[in-house]
């Protein structure tokens, strides 16, 4: 019973059910019991009526009751239907039933009118009436067989409400489940949503009683998304402010490195220039995350998939040459996806820029594609040590980098891939390029063609 209250006052469409439910089988209930007293009241009422009929019927055609006899009754004989009618005082003493033709032994004494009288183990609805000629007779009829008739009546009179009250009940529950299905409906399309669609949810084919909810849920997507977008001016404004100064750092520590100093004062400088050049990166990467969390504007046409391998390549070659690793383009299959021109470099650059870092020197990168279920497949493959199992779902967060890794980096790479990922409908996939060795990171970038 605690289960079943915990679990109304949980669900508000299960209680409404019940409370209908309930509601309708009580209010079946009385009906079907007052509808069965009643058929049977006049049920019985008409028999009366019968016996009336068969008195009135004996005095308006100045009929005499038969003379009692032994004979059987018919074989044919409908003992339901049958009424005895004799005249009162007039029974003959005899061991025969009344089936044998036999007549009831009634008191003389009784008035004019209806009784229920009980003879010889069996109870009879009696009617006594005294005809115009003075004779007084008896129509009588076996109660067991009026009562009989009477429950058969006053069943099927009930036969609706037990037929259509289960009926009844499914419809009401069919009812209030699809009553609440623009609630259902709501929350699965606020749960689907990505982290970026902030967007008003549309509240004009919600029930009166539910668009408060509605409105309300509007009005802190609106407060979320002004938070978002203060933080995201904050982050692009804080990295542009802090280039200038960075850059002025960079060419004094160009010009300091023209000047007479010591060894140990150089060696300090280059550690310096490689400090000032890392903040430089991570201001570019910071402006780039900023950027993809904030784009907005759909792709107006598609772009080659290959042209955007060959661009970052452009950019990336001299960075691969240092560390002697063979970085190339597997195969010559093109594809055209639908994502701006912008995102699909920032995506391949990134990953690219990781595969090389992390790949030790003299080791291989790929660039490949392939079309799979009508999305081309963009994949990334390095000889690097790869990414464990167990850290997989965490190299997405901003500044996450794995643990023992020696590279030099933001920490931003993967988080601006999922992030534009998410934006334009891609998936994104890691696996080892070797499984048996646990080697080599495959990234792989399932985007949605034209």
């Amino acid at each position: 019973m605690d289960g079943l209250k915990k679990r109304l006052n949980e669900s508000v469409q299960l209680k409404l059910s019940f409370i209908l439910s309930l509601a309708i089988l009580v209010v079946a209930s009385v009906a079907g019991i007052f509808s069965y007293l009643s058929a049977f009241d006049e049920a019985h009422e008409l028999q009366d009526d019968v016996l009336r009929q068969v008195a009135q019927l004996m005095d308006r055609q100045r009929l005499s009751p038969p003379p009692p006899t032994t004979n059987a009754r018919p074989k044919d004989a409908d003992e339901e239907s049958r009424v005895i009618v004799q005249r009162l005082g007039e029974a003959k003493q005899s061991e025969a039933s009344l089936d044998a033709g036999n007549t009831l032994a009634l008191p003389t004494t009784l008035a004019d009118g209806l009784h229920t009288l009980e003879v010889g183990g069996e109870s009879f609805r009696v009617l006594v009436k005294t005809t115009a000629a003075g004779e007084r007779i008896a129509v009588a009829q076996e109660a067991g067989f009026r009562n009989e008739i009477a429950r058969d009546g006053a069943l099927r009179s009930v036969m609706p409400f037990l037929i259509l009250v289960p009926v009844l009940l499914l419809i009401v529950a069919d009812l209030v489940r699809k009553m609440f299905l623009p609630i259902a409906a709501l929350s699965k399309e606020i749960d689907q949503r990505a982290e970026q669609e902030l967007h008003p949810v549309e509240d004009r084919h919600l029930p009166v009683e539910v668009r408060p909810f509605a409105v309300a849920i509007n009005r802190l997507l609106a407060r979320v998304g002004q938070s978002m977008d203060s933080q995201r001016r904050f982050v692009a404004d804080a990295a542009h402010e802090l280039r200038s100064p960075l850059t002025a750092l960079s060419l004094q520590a160009e010009r300091l490195a023209d000047a007479e100093m010591s060894g140990l004062a150089r060696e300090r400088l280059t550690v310096l220039r490689q400090g000032i050049e890392r903040g430089r990166s991570l201001l570019d990467q910071l402006l780039t995350l900023a950027k993809a969390q904030s784009a907005t504007d759909t792709p107006k046409s598609p772009v080659s998939v290959q042209s955007i391998y060959r661009r970052v390549l452009e950019d990336l070659m001299p960075l691969a040459e240092a560390k002697h690793i063979d970085i190339g383009v597997e195969g010559t299959q093109d594809a055209e996806v639908w994502a701006s021109e912008l995102d699909m470099i920032a995506v391949v650059k990134n990953l690219v820029d990781n595969a090389i870092r992390y790949t030790p020197e003299g080791g291989r990168v790929d660039l490949s594609m392939g079309i799979l279920e009508g999305k081309a497949e963009l994949r990334v493959q390095d000889s690097g040590p790869g990414i464990p199992l167990a850290e997989r779902d965490r190299v997405f967060d901003p500044f996450y980098r794995t643990l023992g890794s020696e590279q030099i980096g933001s920490g931003l790479g993967l988080s601006i891939v999922q992030t534009i990922a998410h934006r334009i409908g891609a998936e994104i996939s890691l696996d080892f390029v070797d499984e048996t060795q646990q080697t080599g990171l495959k990234v792989s970038v399932i985007v949605p063609m034209k």
